[in-house]
């Protein structure tokens, strides 16, 4: 079998023609003779997941993958065992070594270890008991909630709640993350006490955002005439004995499994506020999308996998090209929060410079993710885009049925916008005069609802987790750890604690800020 070094070689020597030269198959002779142009292209980079209802259509024809780029990711795809490292992670067996887990997030959609799956969905049930009790009053007349969690706890409800509940909200749901205290007044201000309700999302029901957020909840409560605050708290956690120790009643627990990592937690208890604001069936809806890519993501075997051809193009760009960066654009108000989610998703999930068995890394791994809301960023970043010295793969986002009830020439604008970007970015135009030259041959995938409702949602969401999967397997690093994120904590808390001596420049604004020490 070739080695990945080797792999990596053959395609970094690989020819490297352009857009336009791949849709007008123009190479003769060689590896590339039969290079598929135009139409058939489209049909070899294209392809649909069905969910239930609809189904998203996933384009990579303006990328610079061709057939010899494949074929070396096909290599690849043996060399690293990706098959073995996917049946490992559906089978719920350890695929993250540094803390001895799976990841078991999909089971959570019904898809996996079959012992595991009948926890989760029984886990599930319990959420859905206790989100139509509510809805029936059983906690009294409640119109709010302020969901209170940080990072995953908080970035996959914010999305889910603001995607799915503009049309219907059954209640008034907050999500509160950043511990500056503005965040949690502004979130105050737009609640009634007596009707509020208070989930705390915390896998280990420590941290310490969350926590002084919750308690500062409580407080406002209290103050403001709620006999019993304890009793309108929801804790959605890893650790109910935790939860059960801060005070929090067991019938208002909702347990998740440790085996469920933080980024990849909406689909178990941390999505409660989700549930609450669209309802039981919405949220299974969302796990029924998210389940359809599961299937085809662990059923699919090569570039046939659409999952797996985006890793390609991802690993590509990154390591062949030297992108540094990965642009996401939804053309659509409801996933305004799909960028921010992403960056979470990928960075924090593939940002390492180790492999799974503690070598240095080969070469890079985790692209920076970031993006905005069509069209408002075409006036804002597209420049550098079109015109910039930067090469960046872009992924547009869009839906064909439209989120509003408008003059339909809104949405049919919207989409007009979408799909010239990308025929811009790829084609360019020649000008006489250099400020209005552009060079084209600029890559982009385009995604493609055929409406953005709750499956399409989970679906959309899957496609990402499983793609930074499939990115991390064929790198052999570890995406379900993140020990990055502790040493800024740690030295947090030893600020507070005291009696730890930093560098001159730390020492100078802690002092200039007034922090006692």
């Amino acid at each position: 079998m070739t080695s990945s070094a080797a792999i990596w070689d053959k395609l970094e020597n690989l020819p490297r023609p352009t857009l336009g030269e791949l849709f007008s198959a123009v190479r003769d002779g060689g590896e590339g003779a039969d290079e598929p142009g135009g139409t058939d292209r489209v049909a070899m980079l294209s392809g649909r997941i069905e969910l239930e209802e609809g189904g998203i259509l996933f384009d990579w024809s303006k990328t610079h993958l061709d057939r010899a780029v494949i074929a070396a990711f096909e290599e690849l795809v043996e060399a690293m065992d990706f098959s073995g490292m996917r049946a490992k992670l559906f089978g719920g067996e350890v695929v993250n070594p540094t803390e001895g887990r799976a990841a078991d997030h999909a089971t959570l959609r019904g898809t996996g270890d079959e012992a595991k799956v009948e926890e989760a969905m029984a886990l599930i049930d319990r959420m859905g008991m206790l989100v139509d009790a509510i809805h029936q009053g059983a906690l009294g007349e409640i119109e709010h909630l302020i969901h209170i969690g940080i990072g995953g706890s908080a970035l996959g409800p914010a999305l889910g709640v603001d995607a799915l509940s503009r049309d219907l909200s059954y209640f008034d749901v907050h999500v509160v993350s950043n511990i500056d205290g503005v965040a949690l007044e502004a979130a105050f201000a737009k609640c009634v006490p007596a009707k509020t309700l208070i989930a705390v999302a915390s896998k280990t029901f420590t941290t310490i955002e969350t926590m002084t957020n919750a308690q500062s909840a409580l407080k406002w409560l209290a103050d403001n005439g709620v006999s019993d605050p304890g009793g309108r708290v929801i804790a959605l956690t890893a650790n109910p004995e935790g939860a059960v120790e801060w005070g929090v009643d067991e019938t208002r627990i909702l347990p998740f499994q440790e085996s469920v990592g933080g980024r990849y937690s909406i689909w178990s208890s941390i999505g409660f506020p989700i549930a609450m604001a669209v309802g039981m069936d919405d949220f299974r809806a969302m796990l029924g999308g998210a389940k359809a890519v599961d299937e085809h993501f662990r059923d699919t075997d090569g570039a046939a996998n659409l999952v797996l051809r985006a890793a390609f193009a991802d690993l590509y760009y990154a390591r062949v090209r030297g992108c540094q960066t990965r642009a996401v654009f939804a053309y659509d108000e409801r996933l305004g929060l799909f960028p921010d989610y992403l960056q979470q998703l990928e960075m924090e999930s593939n940002g390492k410079r180790v492999t799974a068995d503690m070598q240095p890394v080969d070469g890079p791994t985790a692209p920076i993710t970031w993006g905005g809301v069509g069209t408002d960023a075409q006036h804002a970043v597209f420049q550098l885009l079109h015109q910039g010295t930067h090469l960046v793969p872009v992924d547009f986002i869009a839906s064909i049925a439209p989120g509003d009830e408008l003059d339909p020439a809104h949405h049919r604008i919207l989409l007009m916008n979408c799909f010239a970007q990308g025929a811009a970015l790829m084609a360019g135009k020649a000008g006489e005069d250099p400020a209005r030259n552009y060079p084209g041959d600029r890559p982009s995938a385009t995604i493609l609802c055929d409406d953005l409702d709750a499956a399409a949602l989970g679906a959309l969401i899957a496609f990402h987790e499983h793609r930074v999967f499939a990115n991390a397997a064929l790198m052999g690093i570890n995406p379900f750890d993140q020990f990055g994120v502790e040493l800024g904590k740690a030295m947090a808390k030893a600020i507070e604690k005291g009696g730890e001596e930093f560098d001159a420049s730390t020492e100078a604004l802690l002092g200039a800020s007034g922090i006692s020490r």
